[in-house]
């Protein structure tokens, strides 16, 4: 038998060798799998506001579109920018700006004398508890994964109202994105 051959025969089993404990350790029966788990990461969609990321769970977006001619709602709530006709489905948009404390009130984009939106804004169509609603945002930035070894708790910081819709600071490499929740960021 040559030295290879000898080799290989040490590094394989045999037929006849219980390797039982090692079949078992390879399949991670033995707990020491657990103690690190793969990261799953999650996709969010990120976004601009006021020169800023933002990114809500991907999972909570129904579909992005652009702005369409929205149609004011008298005594609204200051957020509530109006409503728009999406194939037929009259849904409220909002501007989160006036809810993160960003902007005082939000612009004027509805009515006939509303100027034309700028060309990266987008509606972002979330579901919520209530139903499907708009969120004006300043432009659309694409997906990012984030694993959870990648979030760290909002800063202290924060306002009251805004600690409930800031969910966690995303870092992905010199990126930093505030994860919103968005329920809560459409709360009044």
């Amino acid at each position: 038998m040559s030295r290879f051959a000898e080799l290989l025969d040490d590094f394989f089993f045999r037929p006849d060798e219980d390797v039982g404990g090692l079949q078992d350790f390879a399949a991670g029966s033995d707990g020491l799998a657990s103690l690190a788990p793969e990261e799953v990461p999650e996709e969010y969609l990120a976004f601009r506001l006021e020169g800023e990321s933002y990114a809500v769970p991907i999972r909570a977006v129904r579909e992005i579109s652009k702005v369409p001619p929205l149609t004011e709602i008298p005594r609204a709530e200051p957020q509530l920018l109006g409503v728009m006709n999406l194939r037929g489905e009259l849904l409220p948009v909002y501007d989160v700006k006036v809810r993160l404390g960003l902007a005082e009130r939000a612009p004027l984009v509805a009515g006939p004398d509303a100027p034309a939106p700028p060309k990266d804004a987008r509606i972002l169509v979330l579901r919520t508890e209530t139903g499907p609603a708009g969120v004006w945002v300043d432009s659309v930035a694409g997906v990012v994964k984030l694993k959870p070894s990648m979030l760290e708790p909002p800063p202290q910081g924060l306002r009251l109202g805004d600690r409930d819709c800031v969910i966690a600071i995303g870092r992905r490499g010199p990126s930093l994105y505030i994860l919103l929740d968005a329920e809560q960021a459409l709360a009044s």
